[in-house]
């Protein structure tokens, strides 16, 4: 189990925006927005050890922030957003240590293999992420959400796909879609749901308030799920996680 630090990038700007909330012509609902560049973060999560992070694109214009942050941190971030078969290697090139994908994946509700396969030949898998951010449906089963997480896709979240999109990756991005931004706790099921059945590295995302929700990961997930923590933590305005604690907590692995 390790932590896995973000930054995520709205208009060129590092942001901490409410899962679900981000639709075209609105204005999201943030909870924080940073007077410091991409390339502070990526900066700090180098200084401190942090490897395996990631930079997500949320919309249009976010291009240069990325390559600021990915730049400043070579071989330690991966990256997110828009990526597809045809841009991917030069999001490696600019210095990502991997490419993670979902709506080129999931198009029109559905996995597209084709699409996967086509993005697995471009940057190989040991460079190749998916996320499979998700939400339950109405039969209670966790389903990959898509479109900024307006759609949820038919794709159940499954040991068995997970065993079978293994073997186009090397690690899992899951969010909890109903959860993310909103600091009222992690999905504890899910959390358990991933545990039992990744044959791959996977790192949780969602709900994460203070240092007890980082213990119930570690608990729950039996210490094989990564995890992020987003709008509680200290350096995007929150006050519920303290960034340095993390830290400490990794010991010699983030050296």
């Amino acid at each position: 189990m390790a932590f896995r630090p973000c930054i995520d990038l709205h208009d060129g700007q590092v942001k901490q925006i409410v899962g679900g909330s981000l639709r075209d012509g609105e204005t999201p609902e943030t909870n924080f927005s940073s007077a410091l560049p991409p390339a502070y973060y990526a900066e700090l999560y180098q200084r401190d050890g942090l490897p395996g992070g990631h930079v997500i694109k949320l919309g249009a214009g976010n291009d240069q922030a990325a390559i600021e942050a990915v730049t400043a941190y070579p071989q330690g971030l991966q990256i997110g957003g828009g990526i597809n078969a045809d841009n991917a290697a030069s999001w490696i090139e600019h210095g990502a240590q991997a490419v993670i994908a979902t709506s080129y994946i999931f198009a029109d509700g559905m996995l597209q293999l084709e699409n996967l396969e086509r993005l697995t030949e471009a940057v190989g898998r040991d460079q190749l992420v998916l996320d499979l951010s998700c939400a339950p449906n109405k039969d209670g089963q966790y389903v990959v959400a898509t479109d900024r997480w307006q759609r949820l896709t038919d794709f159940i979240v499954s040991g068995a796909q997970l065993e079978r999109l293994a073997a186009y990756c090397f690690e899992f991005l899951i969010h909890a879609t109903h959860v993310e931004g909103k600091r009222g706790g992690v999905d504890t099921e899910l959390i358990a749901l991933l545990s039992d059945t990744t044959p791959i590295p996977a790192t949780y995302a969602g709900g994460i308030r203070d240092l007890k929700d980082v213990e119930a990961v570690e608990e729950i997930g039996a210490g094989r799920l990564h995890y992020t923590v987003g709008s509680a933590l200290d350096i995007f305005g929150g006050d519920g996680v303290r960034y340095e604690d993390l830290v400490s907590r990794e010991g010699p692995q983030a050296q």
